[in-house]
């Protein structure tokens, strides 16, 4: 019998683990809980007789990969996927695989609910502006920035999308304007939420040179990652540009200047949250469990990220 493990330092919710476990045990496969772990050490116990290894954030690192000797997979119950040590699976043979769009809703309310507290001011009782009329654009366009441009024509905003890997077809049919170049977009754009992954590409790629170009009273809110925001370069603008404001998911490594020197300016959420919502975690969760299982019994591998 193989065996499922689910390790989460931050559990899924009791009823995407029943959820789960269903699904699990009706293809004769055991499940087992590791949640609300201190140490590496309990993860590395743990997974040692794993099949399998369902994580959310949770590090698997060679180490923990060297531990586990039956693993033939491990999924990431999420879109993002840098908590996986990609070149240890390949050296493994492990297959690794996320579970994308099942957080994307979750993730675009989020965007929503960021920008109208920011531009609100923070519901502090001063005077706001709105965003019917505004431009929205949305810097790639993947799940996530599908969901975001659906509710953002609820708001009668003006919405564009630069991604170089999306047809221009597949925006236009969904109401967006594709534009022809990144510069393009920030140039046309008062908002702009990010969806890029991190990678060698994307580290500090949005940077001075391109906020600069953002229109007055111009909004960036990030629910991608930290890494791809130049921190330094981003303090820079605003301390030159008052009408500037940064909305993110994860606060950046200098959290502390944005607080010393732009107050009403900024809001970061205390933990990285896009995905925390109880939907979220039961469709990721229940995802995961099926790609698991649907690769144990025919090989499917559809949503691996490793190669």
């Amino acid at each position: 019998m193989k065996k499922v493990l689910i390790a989460t330092e931050k559990p899924f919710s009791q009823v995407a683990v029943d959820e789960i476990r269903i699904i699990v045990e009706e293809a004769g496969c055991e499940l087992a809980l590791l949640e609300k772990y201190k140490s590496e050490g309990e993860l590395l116990e743990a997974v040692a007789d794993a099949d399998a290894l369902i994580v959310r954030s949770d590090k698997v690192t060679a180490k923990v990969l060297d531990a586990a000797k039956n693993l033939k997979i491990v999924v990431r119950a999420g879109a993002g996927y840098d908590n996986l040590d990609l070149e240890a699976c390949n050296a493994k043979d492990i297959v690794a695989m996320n579970t994308p769009g099942q957080n994307a809703n979750a993730v675009a309310e989020l965007v929503f609910g960021m920008m109208i507290y920011g531009i609100r001011k923070q519901f502090s009782g001063a005077s706001g502006s709105e965003l019917r009329g505004k431009s929205l654009g949305i810097h790639a366009y993947g799940n996530v920035g599908y969901y975001v441009g659906k509710i953002a024509e609820g708001f009668g905003m003006k919405v564009y999308a630069y991604d170089p890997y999306v047809g221009s077809d597949r925006m236009q049919s969904h109401g967006v304007e594709p534009m022809n170049s990144v510069e393009e977009l920030y140039r046309t754009c008062e908002f702009v939420s990010l969806h890029i992954p991190a990678n060698d590409i994307t580290r500090n790629s949005i940077n001075k040179s391109l906020l600069s170009m953002m229109p007055q009273g111009a909004v960036l809110i990030n629910t991608a990652r930290k890494e791809v925001i130049h921190e330094a370069e981003l303090v820079e603008l605003m301390e030159e540009r008052e009408d500037f404001m940064y909305l993110s998911d994860i606060a950046p490594s200098n959290a502390a200047a944005f607080q010393e020197k732009f107050p009403g300016r900024f809001f970061f959420t205390p933990k990285k949250m896009g995905a925390q919502t109880e939907e979220a975690n039961i469709n990721a969760g229940m995802a995961a469990a099926r790609q698991i299982v649907s690769y144990f019994l025919t090989g499917e591998e559809t949503h691996r990220v490793n190669r």
